[in-house]
């Protein structure tokens, strides 16, 4: 496995792999209510967010197919960690969340994470811990948390 900065090449599978997870968070199976998410995650904005300064988005592939993807803004909060299903339980996303999390920035003092529900033991394995109440925004649900930003408290 090899983790790597994306390229806007990679936007296609990235999307791919997130819409291919996002019936885990949505609220409506239908994707209704959704559409600002889903907006969000086309291989356009995608490669808008791999070329952009506030982004520090990083892929996990193995030879030509992407297993995973990460990425960091503003340098404190994930704002995208996704595994393929069938490597997730591997250590593909601690891999991906060290490398994201060694490019906080210098004066961040936490970093948040708006976590899908099913995935918040996995983030409190990485330190996080549950700042507030579920949330239910444009059609998608996640539980907002936050982890210490010093590599000390990992």
């Amino acid at each position: 496995m090899n983790i790597r900065r994306a390229v806007p090449e990679d936007a296609e599978a990235i999307s791919a792999l997130i819409m291919g997870l996002a019936q885990h968070f949505l609220l409506e199976p239908s994707g209704k209510g959704a559409e600002r998410f889903f907006t969000g995650v086309t291989p356009q904005a995608i490669r808008t967010y791999i070329s952009h300064p506030r982004f520090h988005y990083l892929v996990a592939d193995q030879g030509a197919a992407l297993l995973a993807a990460a990425a960091l803004r503003d340098g404190c909060h994930l704002f995208h960690l996704f595994v393929a299903p069938s490597h997730q339980r591997r250590g593909i996303a601690r891999s991906l969340w060290s490398a994201i999390r060694a490019a906080a920035a210098p004066d961040a003092m936490s970093l948040t994470v708006n976590a899908s529900p099913n995935a918040v033991a996995v983030y409190q394995r990485f330190g996080f811990v549950v700042v507030g109440p579920r949330q239910e925004v444009d059609g998608i649900a996640f539980m907002p948390m936050q982890a210490p930003a010093s590599a000390q408290a990992f």
